[in-house]
């Protein structure tokens, strides 16, 4: 029976895919797995049989990456399961960046008690007034599930869009409109476009992307709209173009005390992915990656060690092993596997980085000696047999 912890609720929808095999515990240091959304777990110290994470979503900076993969632990997210619903939010920020939709609303709602409220309208709402997306240009900086579906929708909406994204992967570009103009300098984005949207993971590398260097590059009233991670956009420098009128309009789903308070912000509490279907989908494909990999040692869309996947067992048993990315490693395991008089009936190594994998297929069950000489090994992070 294997263990497994929520962090966060997570859609019963997605729990009911757990097998038999699986239950609910309370305690993480019981844990062979654990389910997280936003929680933050760089204070919890991962249990010696914590096998695997899955995150229901696709940000990760929540979890202490490295520090799992040294331990053997495999970190999943859901990359795609919410991409609709945030697709959908950033075409509801295009609009209200475009036309001041919440002004008139607050108005409305302000003067409800005035008699006259048909007739005023009539004399107030050109304060309101906006711009159409029709004709206008739409960067999207970086073109994963939900980038792509951004900016194939700008092209719908009538739009010229540009996208960018320097790892931009097959899936990704055979999804891709061929109306989008795919750049390959980001200065091009900054340059050209009235509109541009982040759809970036928060790294070192993309950490502050939207700065006063960047800012100075782009068009004068330019909208910016943030529905990726809020350290993408340096804070201080969003503000000074806000206020002295470079930014039209920032639109971001990350609001911090600073940001909210700018004007010609629109800050939205963090609702990108919070649709049932969503939230459903991620639970959905969360739970099914951790069956996977806890009954059959199969890894499908892991942050920290290699996508390495040989379906069913096709031996008597399957040892996987989490290891470091170092020379000659698959030839230590095979040669002590051929000692123990032992043959491999099919196998598969993968890098990722500084951490490796091994699925191996065996005609027969490995003795309890094999594996503990296998942990033994220089750089072997975690030996399993299932």
């Amino acid at each position: 029976m294997y263990n497994v912890k929520c962090l966060n609720p997570i859609a019963q929808i997605g729990l009911d895919n757990f097998t038999d095999e699986f239950q609910m515990t309370e305690e993480i240091n019981e844990a062979e797995a654990v389910l997280v959304r936003s929680a933050s777990m760089h204070e919890i110290e991962a249990p010696e049989k914590l096998l695997a994470v899955a995150r229901a979503g696709a940000g990760v900076n929540n979890i202490p990456l490295d520090d799992y993969a040294q331990k053997g632990v495999v970190v999943f997210n859901t990359p795609g399961a919410n991409a609709n619903g945030v697709k959908e939010l950033v075409v509801a920020g295009l609009l209200l960046a475009s036309r001041d939709i919440i002004g008139g609303v607050n108005w409305a709602k302000e003067n409800a008690d005035d008699e006259n409220l048909a007739k005023t309208v009539e004399k107030q709402k050109k304060k309101y007034a906006g711009n159409e997306l029709k004709g206008k240009s739409l960067g999207v900086i970086g073109l994963g599930a939900i980038g792509v579906l951004v900016a194939n929708m700008g092209f719908r909406l009538g739009m010229k869009v540009y996208g960018y994204d320097p790892y931009l992967s097959v899936k990704s570009a055979w999804q891709l409109s061929s109306h989008v103009k795919v750049v390959q300098n980001i200065e091009e984005i900054y340059e050209n476009c009235d509109y541009i949207t982040l759809h970036l993971p928060l790294l070192d590398s993309t950490k502050g992307t939207i700065n006063k260097e960047s800012i100075a590059m782009m068009k004068d009233g330019v909208r910016i709209m943030n529905f990726a991670r809020g350290g993408l956009v340096d804070d201080a420098a969003i503000i000074e173009a806000l206020e002295n009128g470079k930014v039209g309009k920032y639109v971001t789903d990350f609001p911090d005390s600073a940001v909210a308070s700018a004007p010609n912000t629109i800050a939205i509490p963090h609702l990108g992915a919070s649709t049932e279907e969503s939230e459903d989908n991620c639970a959905i494909m969360a739970v099914e990656q951790i069956v996977d990999y806890i009954k059959n040692g199969n890894i499908t869309n892991s942050v920290n060690y290699p996508n390495c996947d040989m379906g069913v067992c096709q031996g008597a048993a399957r040892m996987t092993i989490c290891h470091k990315n170092r020379p000659n490693m698959l030839g230590h395991f095979t040669t002590l596997i051929a000692a123990a008089g032992m043959n491999i009936v099919n196998l598969t190594n993968k890098s990722k980085g500084q951490y490796a994998y091994t699925i191996l297929d065996l005609e027969s069950v490995p003795v309890p000696e094999l594996v503990e000489t296998m942990k033994k090994v220089r750089d072997v992070l975690k030996v399993r047999v299932l």
